[in-house]
């Protein structure tokens, strides 16, 4: 189920006042269950105040598509000309985990290319709240990934990307396994920037995810 879900009144700095929610199957008759969280960060190009660019790439859309996951995902928009505000981002799942039955030791963060880099951003602004986290041809700090050495990542990058250099990623990845980090990392040969399409039909991510849970 896709709800169209608005922020409480003034919103937050760095976020649209609409965000996308799907639900999946199973949750309304599930009382009592406590879903596992999936925060899903779209890149650049779907900036605005149309939620239906939101779906354009990534988890989004896939679920439109059809694919089914056993995730509550929460997909928000970024305005044009901004970028993903940890400190926001942070308040929204505050906001999500008050309305829907989540459970807070499997929350997860993916996004592509500027969500990439929004996931990096916001694990370690926050590195106690996520289980495990899959950043997708995203940038980052590499001096500050100490502080999410024991988060599970699952890192992707494409080759060939020419906008977001694959040693970006790299040398992310490099960073967490010289502090003893838990880290995957991906590279699609033949992709180029559009690494995410590959990334999210991986058919061991979703398992890999879940098999995590918040230390």
């Amino acid at each position: 189920m896709e709800l169209v879900c608005e922020l409480p009144r003034g919103g937050l700095p760095g976020l649209q006042q609409h965000y996308l929610v799907f639900l999946p199957a199973g949750y309304e008759t599930g009382a009592g269950a406590a879903w596992p969280l999936m925060l899903s960060l779209h890149g650049a190009g779907e900036r605005g105040d149309d939620p239906g660019l939101v779906k354009l790439h990534g988890i989004p859309k896939r679920l439109t598509d059809g694919t089914e996951l056993p995730f509550i995902v929460v997909a928000p928009q970024c305005p044009l000309e901004q970028d993903w505000s940890p400190q926001s981002l942070g308040l929204l799942l505050d906001e999500v985990e008050r309305n829907y039955s989540i459970d807070p030791d499997r929350v997860y963060v993916t996004g592509l290319s500027m969500g990439g880099r929004g996931t990096w951003a916001l694990a370690i602004a926050s590195p106690h709240r996520f289980a495990a986290i899959a950043p997708v041809c995203g940038r980052g700090d590499p001096d500050a990934v100490g502080s999410i050495a024991h988060v599970p990542v699952w890192a992707f990058h494409g080759a060939l990307d020419p906008v977001v250099p694959p040693a970006r990623s790299e040398e992310m990845v490099e960073a967490l396994r010289r502090c003893g980090g838990n880290v995957r990392f991906t590279v699609y040969p033949e992709a180029g920037h559009d690494s995410w399409t590959s990334a999210y039909a991986e058919p061991e991510l979703y398992a890999w995810l879940l098999s995590h849970r918040r230390v």
